[in-house]
C-alpha cells in the first residue's frame, strides 16, 4: 500500500477500531490518538512531493471494474497537497473542541468523524472520474448523521435539505462522467474513467449554441461543485445545516467539505472544458460577486452569532469562485489559497461559538456585552480569528483576498470594484458582533452568569494555538505555502486549453498508458 492509500483509507481503519472500544473515555482518547498520528503520517507528503514540479506524483493505479474502465486510481499534486494536509490538521483539533460538547452516542460520532475523513481525502486524490465520485458522495452519509444525531432542534429539516440538494446536483455530475466515458471510447478505442484521459478529449464547443456538448458538460459538472461550495442562488442549505449541526460537524463542513467544491472547479470544470470556462467565466464571476455582497449584507442582520459566521462563509466563498474564474495567476493563486485560509479561519470562528455556547447555552448576540472583562483570553483569540476573517494585513485572510482582488482586477475591473466592497462589509458585520459581544453594556446573559463564566480552559487553549499559528504564518509568510502548489497552478494558468497532465514516477513512463493517450500518440508519430 502505498502512501496516499494509507492517508486515505488509516481513518477507516481507525473507525473500526474504535467500534470495538468499549467505553466512551477510551474512544476519546484513542480517536485523539489515532487523529494525531495520522496528520503525523500525511505530513510525510512534504518530504516525498517535489514542488518544483506540476505532475502528478506518488501515484497508485490498479484494475477495480475492467469492462468500463474503471480503476483505483490516486494521485497527488500542487493543487491537493495542502487540502489533504488540511484536512487531516483540523481533525484532532475538532476532537479535542468536541471532547465535553458530545455526550452522547460517543462511539458512534467518532466513526463518523473517521467515515467523514476519510471520503474527503478520497475526492481530493481520486484521479478516476468514478472513484471520484464514490467518494464525494460518501461524504454525505457520515456527515448526515453528524448533524441528525448530534445537531439542533431543526436538525432533520437541515439534514434532509442538505442532503437533497447536494445530490441532486451529484446526479448532474454523474451523467456527465458516464458521456465522457463514452466518449474517451469513441476518441481512443476503449472505455475509460481516467481523469487524465478526460483532458486529452476533443469536446465541441460553439460559443453561440447553449446546447453543444462542452456547455452541457460545464453545467452538468458546474452544478454539482456550485451547490458543494455552496455559490448563490444555491447556498441555502448551508446556514440550515451550520446552525444545526454540533460544533465538530460545522468546523469540518466549512473547514473541508466545502472545498471539495472549489477543488472540484479546479480539477475537472477548467481544465476538462476550457472554452465553456473561458465562455462562462463573467456568469460565475458575477454569481461569486452577488455571493459575497449577498452573503455579508444578510450576515449583517443576523441575531444569531452561528448564522452570522454561517453567512459569512457564503461571502467567503464567493472570493474563491472570483479567483479560480478570474483564469489569471493571480487570481487562481489567490483562490487556492483563500481554500486554505478560509477553512483556518472560519473553522476557527465555529469552534469559538460553540465554545461560549457550551457555557451560556445561547448564541443570540443582544443577549451578551461585557464579555472581555469576564473572558479575557477568549476575547483575544477570537479578535486574532476575526482579523483573519476580515483580511487584516499581516493575517492570512489578507494575502488571499489581496491575490484575488489583483486577479479579478486584471479580469474584469467592474467585477473587482464590487468584490472590494465585500471587504469593507465584512469588516461591519464582524467588528458589530465584536463590539456586541466583548463590549459595550452587560447583556442578559451576563447579569445572570456573573461569577459563574470561566474563561478558556487548558484543552481550550490548545485547541486554537495551532489555529492562531496559523494565522500569522500563512500571513507573514505565504511562500512556505504557496511555493509548493505553484508549478501546478501555473500549468493550470497557461496551458488551461490544452491541458495534459503526466504521471511522476520512477517505475512508470511519464504518461499514463491509457487506450487513448496510446491511439494518440500513434497517430502523432510519438513515442511516450
Amino acid at each position: 500500500m502505498g502512501l496516499l492509500s494509507l492517508i486515505v483509507f488509516l481513518p477507516l481503519l481507525f473507525a473500526v477500531i474504535i467500534a470495538l472500544m468499549p467505553s466512551d473515555k477510551t474512544v476519546r482518547m484513542s480517536s485523539l490518538v489515532f487523529a494525531t498520528l495520522h496528520f503525523v503520517i500525511s505530513l510525510g507528503l512534504l518530504f516525498k512531493f517535489d514542488s518544483s514540479s506540476a505532475a502528478i506524483q506518488l501515484a497508485e493505479q490498479i484494475p477495480w471494474i475492467p469492462e468500463i474502465g474503471v480503476t483505483y486510481f490516486v494521485g497527488i499534486d500542487g493543487l491537493s497537497l495542502w487540502l489533504v494536509i488540511l484536512s487531516t490538521f483540523l481533525t484532532p483539533l475538532i476532537i479535542l473542541g468536541s471532547w465535553e460538547s458530545i455526550t452522547k452516542r460517543v462511539k458512534f460520532f467518532h466513526l463518523n468523524l473517521f467515515l467523514l475523513q476519510t471520503a474527503m481525502l478520497g475526492s481530493f486524490l481520486a484521479l478516476d472520474a468514478i472513484l471520484f465520485y464514490v467518494f464525494f458522495e460518501l461524504s454525505l452519509v457520515p456527515m448526515y448523521f453528524i448533524v441528525g444525531i448530534w445537531g439542533g432542534a431543526r436538525r432533520i429539516y437541515a439534514t434532509l435539505k442538505f442532503f437533497i440538494f447536494t445530490m441532486a446536483g451529484s446526479v448532474l455530475m454523474l451523467l456527465g462522467i458516464i458521456y465522457l466515458i463514452f466518449q474517451v471510447d469513441a476518441q481512443g478505442g476503449a472505455l475509460s474513467a481516467n481523469v487524465l484521459d478526460f483532458y486529452r478529449l476533443n469536446i465541441p464547443f460553439i460559443a453561440n449554441d447553449f446546447l453543444n456538448p462542452q456547455t452541457l458538460l460545464f453545467f452538468a459538472f458546474a452544478i454539482a461543485f456550485a451547490i458543494k461550495v455552496p455559490m448563490f442562488p444555491v447556498h441555502t442549505w448551508l446556514p440550515d445545516a451550520h446552525v444545526e449541526a454540533p460544533t465538530a460537524g460545522s468546523v469540518v463542513l466549512a473547514a473541508v467539505m466545502l472545498k471539495m467544491g472549489t477543488y472540484g472547479f479546479l480539477r475537472f470544470v477548467i481544465p476538462m472544458f476550457p472554452d465553456a470556462a473561458a465562455h462562462w467565466a463573467w456568469l460565475f464571476m458575477l454569481l461569486g460577486v452577488v455571493g459575497i455582497i449577498y452573503g455579508a449584507l444578510v450576515a449583517m442582520v443576523q441575531p444569531d452569532m452561528k448564522k452570522l459566521v454561517a453567512y459569512s462563509s457564503v461571502s467567503h466563498m464567493g472570493y474563491v469562485i472570483i479567483g479560480l474564474f478570474a483564469l489569471n495567476a493571480y487570481g487562481v493563486t489567490g483562490g487556492v489559497y483563500q481554500m486554505l485560509n478560509h477553512g483556518i479561519s472560519t473553522g476557527g470562528l465555529f469552534l469559538l461559538v460553540g465554545m461560549i455556547y457550551d457555557r451560556t447555552h445561547s448564541r443570540e448576540i443582544v443577549k451578551y456585552g461585557g464579555l472581555a472583562k469576564i473572558l479575557p483570553i477568549y476575547t483575544i483569540l477570537f479578535f486574532i480569528i476575526t482579523f483573519s476573517s476580515i483580511a487584516v494585513p499581516m493575517t492570512n485572510g489578507f494575502v488571499g483576498e489581496f491575490l484575488i482582488l489583483l486577479g479579478t482586477f486584471q479580469a474584469n475591473p467592474v467585477y473587482g470594484i464590487f468584490a472590494a466592497t465585500g471587504v469593507v462589509f465584512g469588516a461591519v458585520y464582524m467588528l458589530w458582533m465584536c463590539k456586541k459581544i466583548f463590549f459595550g453594556t452587560e447583556g442578559e446573559l451576563m447579569n445572570q452568569t456573573k461569577g459563574v463564566l470561566k474563561d478558556l480552559s487548558l484543552r481550550e487553549i490548545v485547541v486554537m494555538a495551532p489555529l492562531v499559528i496559523m494565522v500569522f504564518w500563512m500571513g507573514l509568510f505565504p511562500d512556505h505555502f504557496l511555493n509548493w502548489s505553484k508549478p501546478s497552478l501555473d500549468y493550470l494558468v497557461n496551458n488551461r486549453e490544452n491541458y495534459e497532465l503526466t504521471l511522476k514516477d520512477a517505475n512508470q513512463d511519464s504518461h499514463t498508458k491509457t487506450a487513448l493517450i496510446v491511439e494518440k500518440d500513434e497517430e502523432e508519430g510519438e513515442t511516450l
